[in-house]
């Protein structure tokens, strides 16, 4: 499991990498603030982050393209801070690609064999070596094309591959799935995901998806402003975020701004009923989308948490239709209904409705990051 030092700890078998207070500064700005991490052997782990939350800066630091102002980078229980990158036996996967235009296939997949330090191998060993890993990332057939004529999805194979062959012990992936269109991002992957369970080496893969991080990742680490926020997998960071500033990166939750009171937690003048208070200074109450009924105004007393509501519009999404409620204060509310667990509801615009969930279904969280959510 990969865990945070100080935080979310958790039995660590065998480590490929451990980061220890790593810093870097670019004059004034804090790119990575203190983060410690342990990153385990034979696992595929998301890094998600917002724009500027530093997780390209992390993975180039892990990388040696960037050096540390401060801490602690340990490949395989050696410290590798002061060696150069092309020592580290890390691989890295760009988003564009970075390939040679002027090669073919074969060659751009063969170019970091015949060019790699130490012990140089024969011409029929590299090309054995290849080719094994082209027909492993499904081009077999392609070898003499040009990378100018294949697709986009085939590209960011040829890259993988380039990286694979050389047998690292870390892969780095910079947003490896964020120049292919929608379509072809879902099918690679679990593309990534087969090929990285064949070759049993540790994945790092860097993204500003939510839905991308969940879905890749045997455990999620969340960046924010240079620091780690939450470590965990997941289902866990999904249903259980630390504060509202992870819960706003995972983009399925209303964040209502208001106050613990007691047991019960004030806002849009109601006060709440709350299974849990949550932390010291807690100032948001987090509804997930999917979680929250839509029901006429209320005739009588309360039962369970009940707002009250104006329906603004919704919008038809396929699988899905998300529908959009202003509270008294102004604030939007919004209400996702999968369409295969019940027939959608119909609203009328500007009527009052009332807005209803399970008590258990509802966090109390901090902002988080010392900034608002």
């Amino acid at each position: 499991m990969a865990s945070q030092t100080g935080r979310n700890e958790g039995a660590v078998g065998g480590s490929v990498l451990r980061l220890d207070r790593v810093s870097k500064f670019y004059g004034a700005k804090v790119a990575l603030d203190d983060v410690s991490l342990t990153v385990p052997d034979n696992a595929y782990v998301a890094l998600l982050g917002a724009s500027g939350s530093g997780k390209t800066v992390l993975l180039r630091t892990i990388a040696g393209f960037e050096t540390l102002d401060r801490g602690v980078i340990t490949l395989k229980g050696k410290p590798v801070n002061e060696v150069p990158a092309h020592r580290r036996a890390i691989g890295f996967v760009f988003q564009n690609f970075a390939l040679f235009p002027h090669l073919s296939v074969v060659d751009n997949v063969a170019f970091g064999l015949k060019n790699a330090p130490g012990v140089k191998l024969d011409a029929r060993a590299i090309d054995t070596k290849v080719r094994a890993m082209i027909e492993l990332v499904g081009l077999s057939g392609l070898e003499g094309r040009a990378v100018t004529a294949i697709s986009g999805g085939q590209r960011q194979r040829v890259a993988l591959a380039r990286t694979l062959v050389t047998e690292p012990q870390l892969v780095l992936l910079d947003e490896p799935l964020g120049a292919l269109d929608a379509n072809l991002r879902s099918r690679m992957c679990g593309e990534l995901r087969r090929i990285r369970e064949r070759l049993g080496v540790t994945f790092l893969h860097v993204t500003g998806s939510e839905t991308e991080a969940l879905a890749m990742g045997d455990q999620v680490i969340v960046l924010d402003q240079g620091r780690i926020a939450q470590i965990g997998q997941p289902d866990e960071v999904y249903t259980r975020p630390l504060d509202a500033r992870v819960a706003r990166f995972l983009n399925c939750y209303n964040l209502i701004e208001g106050r613990v009171e007691g047991r019960g937690f004030a806002t849009e003048g109601r006060l709440l009923p709350c299974a849990q208070i949550g932390p010291a200074g807690a100032e948001i109450y987090a509804l997930r989308q999917d979680l929250i009924e839509v029901a006429p105004p209320a005739q009588g007393p309360n039962e369970g948490p009940r707002l009250p509501v104006t329906f603004v519009a919704s919008e038809y999404s396929g699988p899905s239709i998300t529908s959009f409620f202003k509270l008294p204060s102004g604030a939007v509310i919004t209400v996702e209904n999968h369409l295969s667990h019940r027939d959608p509801q119909v609203f009328e615009p500007g009527r009052s409705y009332d807005l209803t969930w399970k008590v258990d279904d509802a966090l109390i969280l901090a902002r988080g990051t010392g900034a608002r959510a």
